[in-house]
């Protein structure tokens, strides 16, 4: 058996260790297309003005129920450019074009919209004072065009962009500082979520941790003290854990700055929306403050509301989806149509959900033999090319159609249309520590799990979406996950 090498020889080792981390660093730094996604946001927004504009004089023109004289053309010869450039330079202004606002969360939309309003409501006080007579027909068109069209354009973008990030491109090549349980929190998540576009090249550790790797495999590239000496990196990370002052901090802004390397500090909270966070400043000390879940406003009139009237709507849009659904099972085996389930919703109390039998009618009773050949022991079971579905199931589940009953459910005020998913009894008795808190609120026919991979979901990931809705509830939220949906259906993601 060799000696135990020193503290000192395996300082020395890990110091070779990082100079060859290090040297492997130097490449070229940034990828050059990051840089343009500002620059393609203008070109697209300019683009999008420019074909709101000719819509709103093509409608203005064409359109029966706008009257009125003038040459709307000739008044926009000099007015039209100037309303377009002046239409940018406010979503300059509402930092429309600042690099962190591209690629997540909903402020990149809210300043758009703002700009929008602001834009439309500074053109009519310019043309009062000026007294140009612009045409109220043009000017209703051109902003009721213009504003959801620059959203959706940012939003296509946002697409394009996530895809690219998702494949590998347009990435960041990143350094999280900190100890090594927070170095592997934060990039646990970075790597969950690839299309932010953060590519995790290493870490930077306290000077007491001598270690080459985190426990995830995250190599490590040297000491917390520095950071200020890494210009071969887009992003620093500061993580828990690194024991630096403010007074260093502040010094390693200005050392980062010579380089071009931006900083973030990654606080201890996670599945925390923005809507609930603010930073504000107190006697130049940034203070964060959180907002209270807001699982109780879930509960209120407004989304009791919106559940009875999509309901009632969808119901009557799919009744002929319900009526040949229903039949196609009914003559399929001759069983019943209907597969009632007991499960557990608001506040722990248990009510009759309903779907579309798509298995045998026997089902129940080879669960357990299922359970023992797969191994499942806990948490919802599911598995790919289950025997027990039915040919007709098989179509209703690709496509969801079989959750369709469940608007009953939502009218009957035991689902919403948006939730958690709906656990069962047992699931619920073995629930422990904070999965509770999934009972808060109503459960729903989509969600979270639904929009995120359905099925393909792990149950650690399940029950963290199902968590993330309770404690960040909001309407625009919910909309947004409806939207997702259909996405989510069509392509069947997860669905079996």
């Amino acid at each position: 058996m060799g000696a135990v090498p020193s503290r000192e020889e395996t300082a020395v080792t890990l110091t070779d260790h990082v100079s060859r981390r290090v040297g492997r660093l130097v490449m070229p730094r940034r990828n050059p297309l990051v840089g343009f996604i500002p620059f393609g946001a203008a070109v697209l927004d300019l683009a999008v003005v420019a074909l709101a504009t000719a819509i709103a004089l093509f409608g203005r023109s064409h359109l029966s129920f706008f009257s009125g004289a003038g040459d709307v053309y000739s008044d926009l010869s000099v007015a039209g450019p100037l309303l377009a450039l002046g239409w940018l330079a406010v979503i300059r202004l509402m930092g429309g074009y600042e690099a962190d606002v591209f690629g997540a969360g909903t402020d990149e939309y809210r300043r758009m919209l703002n700009a929008g309003l602001i834009t439309c409501g500074l053109t009519g006080v310019a043309c009062y004072m000026a007294k140009f007579s612009l045409s109220r027909g043009f000017f209703l068109l051109l902003f009721a065009v213009g504003i959801p069209s620059l959203i959706l354009g940012r939003w296509l973008l946002r697409r394009l962009v996530h895809v690219l990030r998702s494949r590998g491109r347009l990435q960041q090549r990143v350094l999280i500082a900190g100890s090594a349980a927070h170095v592997d929190e934060i990039a646990g998540v970075l790597r969950r979520e690839s299309w932010l576009g953060y590519d995790v090249v290493g870490a930077l550790t306290p000077a007491r941790d001598v270690s080459f790797e985190t426990p995830s495999g995250i190599p490590v590239l040297g000491n917390a003290d520095d950071v200020s000496t890494m210009r071969e990196v887009d992003l620093v990370f500061f993580a828990g854990g690194t024991d630096t002052s403010a007074k260093q901090m502040r010094k390693i802004v200005w050392d980062l700055e010579q380089h071009d390397v931006a900083m973030v500090v990654a606080p201890s909270v996670t599945d925390t929306s923005s809507d609930r966070v603010s930073v504000r400043p107190v006697g130049g000390l940034p203070l964060m403050h959180i907002k209270p879940p807001t699982w109780s406003e879930a509960s209120r009139v407004g989304k009791r509301t919106f559940d009875l009237l999509g309901a009632a709507v969808l119901l009557v849009v799919f009744s002929p989806v319900f009526l040949v659904s229903a039949a196609w099972i009914a003559l399929h085996d001759r069983g019943p149509v209907f597969f009632r389930q007991t499960r557990t919703g608001r506040d722990a109390e248990e009510f009759t959900c309903l779907k579309f039998r798509t298995m045998v009618v026997d089902a129940e009773a080879r669960l357990a033999a299922l359970h023992a050949e797969t191994g499942h022991t806990d948490g919802l079971f599911k598995m790919k090319d289950d025997p027990r579905i039915t040919s007709p199931g098989q179509v209703l589940r690709r496509f969801s159609l079989d959750e369709l009953p469940q608007l009953v459910n939502v009218l009957r005020g035991t689902m919403s249309l948006v939730g958690p998913r709906p656990p069962l009894p047992h699931e619920v008795a073995d629930y422990d520590g904070d999965v509770v808190r999934r009972l808060h609120v109503r459960p729903g026919m989509t969600g979270l799990w639904q929009v995120s991979g359905r099925s393909d979901l792990s149950w650690e990931d399940t029950v963290r979406l199902d968590l993330y809705y309770v404690d960040n509830w909001s309407m625009l939220q919910d909309l947004a996950i409806l939207f997702r949906t259909a996405g989510a259906v069509l392509g069947s993601r997860g669905a079996y």
